[in-house]
C-alpha cells in the first residue's frame, strides 16, 4: 500500500480509461477518487472516511457514486475479470470459489440475516458473500461475487423490492451462485486455467459437479466424510471408510504449496473412486485425496492425539498424476488470502450502504482496487513464493 504514490500515473491511467462506464465527467473524476482511496492507508473504506483522505467536504459524491449515478456495474465486473486474466494468465491456474461474511447491523442492509459466520464460527448478523478467485503462477485476486439472500429476505418480495433486489432473483444456494459465476468466466475467450477448486461447502453439491462435469472441468473439492462413492469392486464406500482401510505404505508426505512458514507438508493417500450416481465425464476420473496431519494434535477430548484429517474429490483427466492433485488442493488457500486482503486492506467489507445496486457497486470497485495492486506487483516482477512446479501455495 505504501506504493501507491510510485504507482500513481499507472492508478490514473486505469481509471481515466474506465471513464466510458459514465455519461457525465463529475462521476468518472470520483470513480477515480473513490479507486485511489481504496487503495490507500485509510482506516475506514467508507464514504465518510475516504471523502476526508480525498479532501472532499462530505462523502455525498461518493454516495452518489454507489446509490443513484448512471452506470453499469456489471460491465465493470466484466472488465476486472478480463484486466486480471490479461494480467494473470497461466494454462495451470485455478478457479477458486469461497464465500465471506460481513458482520453488520440492523436488518435493512440487503441479505443481512442471522447466519453463519466463517470469521468468527458462530451465528452472526451479517451478509454472505460468494467470491470467485484466479489463482496462477503470477498472482491471485478476486474476478467475480454474487450476494447471497438467505430464505429469510428470498421469500420477502416486498423486503427485496425496498432494497433493490432484481425481480428474478430468488433463494439460489451458495454452490449455485457458483455455478453462475463460473459459466460467466467460461465465456471468456482470455480465460485459461486447469482447475476449479473449492471447500466442502461447495464439493458437497452435486449440481456444481454436474456442471463441471457436462463442462469437462477439472476440480479439487473438499467434502464430507460421509459422501456416497463407489469403490474399483463396485462396493459402497465413504471418506472415512476409506481412511479406516488405508495401509501405511500408501502415504506419501508432499507439499501443497509454499504459506507464510515455508512448504505446506502433509501425508496424502490416494484411492481410485466413483460418486455413487454422479459418474465422472468421458476420459476423467475420480478420485479420493486423503490429506493427513504429519504429526497427531493432543487436545483434552483426545490426550493420545488425534490426526487432523481432511478430504477432497478429485476428477481431472485419466492419468493426471497425484502431485498434481496435492498442487490443486493447495491452491484454495489463496481465496482466502484474498478475503483477508480484501477486508484488511481494499475495504471489502466496510461499506455503509444499504441496497442491491450500491452494494454491487463498492464490491465490485474493491475487486477492482485489489485487481489493480495484483496486476501491477506482477508486472513489476515482483517475487511471488512458489512450490516445485513454479506455483504459487
Amino acid at each position: 500500500m505504501q506504493d501507491i504514490d510510485a504507482w500513481g500515473t499507472d492508478l490514473s491511467a486505469l481509471t481515466d480509461g474506465l471513464g466510458w462506464l459514465f455519461a457525465r465527467p463529475e462521476p468518472k473524476e470520483t470513480f477515480g477518487l473513490f479507486v485511489r482511496a481504496m487503495l490507500a492507508d485509510v482506516a475506514k473504506k467508507n464514504c465518510w472516511a475516504m471523502a476526508e483522505y480525498t479532501g472532499l467536504p462530505n462523502p455525498k459524491r461518493f454516495q452518489h457514486l454507489l446509490n443513484k449515478a448512471s452506470w453499469d456495474v456489471d460491465v465493470l465486473r466484466d472488465w476486472v475479470r478480463g484486466y486480471v486474466l490479461a494480467g494473470l494468465a497461466d494454462p495451470q491456474a485455478a478457479l477458486v470459489l469461497d464465500d465471506t461474511q460481513a458482520i453488520k447491523k440492523g436488518t435493512k442492509s440487503v441479505g443481512v440475516a442471522p447466519q453463519h459466520c466463517g470469521l468468527t464460527g458462530q451465528t452472526e448478523n451479517c451478509q454472505c458473500m460468494v467470491m470467485l478467485t484466479y489463482a496462477s503462477v503470477l498472482g491471485h485476486t478476486f474476478i467475480d461475487r454474487e450476494l447471497y439472500l438467505p430464505a429469510s429476505w428470498a421469500d420477502d418480495r416486498a423486503r427485496c423490492d425496498a432494497a433493490g433486489v432484481p425481480a428474478d432473483r430468488g433463494l439460489v444456494t451458495k454452490p449455485h451462485l457458483g455455478v453462475t459465476m463460473l459459466k460467466r468466466a467460461l465465456t471468456d475467450e482470455a480465460l485459461r486455467f486447469r482447475w476449479v477448486v473449492a471447500d466442502s461447502g461447495y464439493g458437497r453439491d452435486p449440481v456444481l459437479r454436474e456442471f463441471c462435469h457436462d463442462n469437462t472441468l477439472s476440480y479439487v473439492f473438499a467434502v464430507a466424510v460421509d459422501l456416497p462413492l463407489v469403490g474399483v469392486r463396485g462396493e459402497a464406500l465413504r471418506p472415512d471408510v476409506v481412511l479406516a482401510g488405508t495401509a501405511d505404505r500408501v502415504w506419501q508426505r508432499r507439499s501443497c504449496g509454499y504459506g507464510s512458514k515455508g512448504e505446506r507438508y502433509w501425508d496424502f493417500a490416494a484411492h481410485a473412486v466413483t460418486v455413487k450416481g454422479q459418474p465422472p465425464a468421458a476420459g476423467f476420473a475420480h478420485t479420493l485425496l486423503i490429506r493427513r496431519a504429519i504429526r497427531p494434535k493432543v487436545t483434552k477430548k483426545h490426550p493420545d492425539g488425534i490426526y487432523e484429517v481432511e478430504y477432497f474429490l478429485v476428477h481431472a483427466p485419466t492419468q493426471t498424476p497425484v502431485p498434481a492433485m496435492i498442487l490443486a488442493a493447495g491452491q484454495r488457500w489463496n481465496i482466502e488470502d484474498d478475503n483477508k486482503a480484501g477486508k484488511d486492506q481494499f475495504g471489502l467489507d466496510q461499506y455503509q450502504v444499504r441496497g442491491w445496486t450500491s452494494w454491487h457497486r463498492h464490491v465490485t470497485i474493491s475487486m477492482l482496487a485489489q485487481a489493480f495492486l495484483a496486476v501491477t506487483r506482477s508486472g513489476l516482477g515482483k517475487d511471488h513464493p512458489r512450490n516445485r512446479s513454479g506455483h504459487p501455495g
